[in-house]
């Protein structure tokens, strides 16, 4: 299995199937990792409060955004789909913390060899040789 970078783009999918109307609601929560209950509130307090333009939005995002696949594993790239598409935070955090602790590790390395004397001796082994 492929290793996942953690910069790769993700997509917005309506999810009929956990949703009410359209499904849009409900793939706004998956996306970001909210309560779909919160979603649906957000959405009633934003048609109330602004009416056609939150209708239009919500018909607009129905009917563009694509339908969740059905299957969950894509075979062609032998990675699990939804690993590409939806991130938690606790998930991403994670992620960038491990990317941290081996950039730090290199850097450690690194700063250990050039403070080294091995370093100064490759230096003028460099110098001989040219």
């Amino acid at each position: 299995m492929r290793r996942r970078e953690p910069w790769r783009a993700q997509r917005f999918y309506r999810d009929p199937a956990n949703g009410k109307v359209m499904g849009v609601c409900a793939g706004i929560a998956d996306y970001f990792g909210w309560n779909v209950t919160w979603v649906r509130v957000i959405a009633i307090v934003a048609l109330l409060w602004l009416n056609v333009v939150t209708l239009i939005a919500y018909v607009a995002l129905g009917m563009l955004w694509p339908v969740k696949p059905e299957r969950p594993y894509d075979w062609d790239t032998g990675e699990e789909y939804w690993q590409s598409v939806r991130r938690s935070a606790t998930g991403t955090f994670r992620e960038v913390r491990q990317r941290f602790r081996e950039l730090d590790q290199r850097l450690q390395r690194l700063e250990g060899y050039v403070t080294s004397r091995h370093h100064d001796l490759d230096r003028k082994f460099r110098e001989l040789e040219s």
